[in-house]
């Protein structure tokens, strides 16, 4: 199954025209005509079966055939990630955690970190790109990257269950064992240089439980990933 990404198809919706670079994809890279059908999402929690009823590389358009939908995650899962020094390594916690399933991401700009701009047109396509190879129906939100400061600050009012994951030797909590199903979940990952012990002291202020994710020292992207995936797993039905 080839899944395409279209946000703007309402679930309502009868007929759709993709956008010139996805119509130029569709007929002359994959050679699609009309009458051939294709499986679409628009990100929204919805899957479309549609009919190609104009098939032009500028602006191809289907018709609705069949709307599905796909039931949300069962939690809400907002990692905040420093950007790694290596985008590539934050591009492939962007791909896994899409592939998993995450709610929505925030790169979080810290004392130490070594990078402080974002490629977001870049992240976004990576994201959508995974959503679609895992055959998905609701894509991420990537927010746009802020201070850890500023970040702590607009996350005042979130429900649920809050964790930053770090590397000192000070009183921590294994994430999985702190871990409850169905509960919405905010969890602050470090750059590579971790967190600043002040950053720690003011996100446990702020009502962050400290934790970590094992005995091994990670690497930011990889406990990005098994944050990730620690949350899917207490959440499996």
């Amino acid at each position: 199954m080839q899944l395409f990404y279209h946000p703007e198809i309402a679930a309502e919706a009868k007929e759709a025209t993709f956008p010139k670079d996805e119509s130029k994809h569709i007929v002359k890279v994959l050679r699609k005509r009309t009458g051939d059908v294709l499986d679409i999402t628009n990100g929204a929690g919805n899957f479309f079966k549609a009919e190609i009823i104009v098939a032009s590389p500028s602006n191809c358009t289907v018709k609705i055939l069949e709307v599905t939908s796909e039931q949300p995650l069962p939690y809400h899962l907002h990692l905040a990630v420093a950007p790694t020094k290596l985008n590539d390594r934050f591009e492939l916690f962007l791909e896994k955690a899409t592939e998993i399933g995450i709610s929505e991401i925030s790169p979080i700009i810290c004392d130490h970190s070594e990078r402080k701009v974002i490629k977001e047109e870049r992240y976004e396509r990576i994201i959508q790109s995974a959503m679609k190879q895992s055959l998905k129906a609701h894509i991420p939100k990537l927010n746009e990257a802020q201070s850890f400061s500023d970040f702590l600050e607009a996350t005042k009012g979130f429900n649920g269950d809050r964790f930053i994951a770090h590397c000192q030797e000070t009183n921590r909590f294994s994430l999985k064992q702190k871990l409850q199903p169905k509960r919405d979940v905010l969890i602050l990952i470090g750059p590579e240089g971790d967190f600043s012990p002040s950053e720690i002291e003011q996100a446990i202020q702020a009502g962050f439980s400290p934790v970590m994710l094992g005995e091994s020292r990670l690497r930011t992207e990889t406990a990005a990933i098994v944050a990730t995936h620690s949350v899917a797993f207490v959440n499996e039905a």
